[in-house]
């Protein structure tokens, strides 16, 4: 099978929606791998908190970029670009086939369409607006952002902080917009890509994920918490899950506040996925609660 033949199978959608099952019901069909697209299933020391697959799971179908860094390690999306590429390169030798899987926008939008050439940023004054955001929060970044980068804030993401931090950090360190180094070019990519995108009813898809949080706390998550305490201050750790329980132990909050802090903030990024996923035209869309939905999946794949 030529290169061009070879295709590589994105099932993404938000938190919670069920994905990782899907995608090794639809890797086993294909007797493919998968590779994750999780900006946190990446780092090791984080199971239960990132809901990596089991090692049950694990065993059923090869995953790649599931714990295979340090937690100190600062991985970017276009550092994900760069592994992701690899790893589907390994797989194509032995498959024509292989599964994506991950909720992951900006890593699922690197890998297929390429980034642009950036300088590097400042790690200095990246620090400090990460802890002036964590003092401070959403309201004064937005408007710092709208202050000192207007062109990016009138593009957008108002709500959404990750988005937010990286265009005042880029700002901050290099004097310039974030948005005058994109080009807006796609790279060209030597396999087919199919996006699968997979919904739940928003009141469905909101009960799994405080199902979910349950599950988590249940299974050990303020134990994996305590055991990263060392390492809070690592963006990586700045995420939802760990810095609500973290504050639980600097005692800001009770145990049961912090859970459902957990479950809010949680939802609240399910519905930013949704928003980013929305905007993108080439993913078809399947219910994750329908019937034999891998079968039909497979089925659109074939067709």
């Amino acid at each position: 099978m030529a290169a061009t033949q070879k295709k590589a199978i994105i099932i993404l959608g938000p938190t919670a929606v069920g994905k990782t099952a899907i995608a090794i019901a639809v890797a086993e069909a294909l007797h493919t791998e998968i590779v994750s697209a999780d900006s946190r299933q990446c780092y090791q020391g984080m199971p239960i908190g990132t809901a990596q697959p089991s090692a049950e799971e694990r065993a059923m179908v090869e995953h790649h970029f599931i714990a295979e860094y340090p937690v100190t390690t600062h991985l970017t999306a276009a550092d994900y670009e760069t592994i992701a590429l690899d790893h589907l390169a390994n797989i194509f030798y032995a498959h024509n086939t292989a599964v994506v899987c991950g909720g992951t926008g900006l890593y699922i939008n690197a890998l297929c369409n390429g980034l642009d050439e950036m300088p590097e940023v400042d790690r200095d004054v990246e620090a400090a607006i990460n802890e002036q955001y964590r003092a401070e929060g959403l309201a004064w970044l937005q408007a710092a952002v709208s202050r000192e980068d207007p062109e990016f804030y009138a593009a957008g993401e108002q709500q959404n902080p990750a988005r937010l931090l990286r265009a005042l950090i880029f700002k901050r360190s290099t004097g310039e917009s974030i948005t005058a180094y994109r080009s807006g070019n796609k790279k060209q990519r030597d396999f087919t890509i199919i996006k699968i995108g997979l919904e739940l009813p928003r009141d469905l898809l909101y009960a799994c994920i405080n199902q979910r949080v349950e599950q988590m706390m249940n299974n050990g998550l303020l134990e994996e918490v305590k055991a990263l305490l060392p390492y809070r201050h690592l963006k990586n750790l700045q995420t939802v899950g760990y810095s609500e329980l973290f504050e639980h132990l600097d005692g800001k909050m009770s145990l049961q506040q912090a859970v459902d802090k957990i479950k809010q903030h949680t939802r609240n990024y399910a519905k930013r996925q949704m928003t980013w996923f929305r905007k993108d035209a080439e993913i078809k869309w399947f219910n994750a609660g329908e019937r034999n939905v891998a079968a039909k999946i497979i089925d659109f794949i074939n067709n």
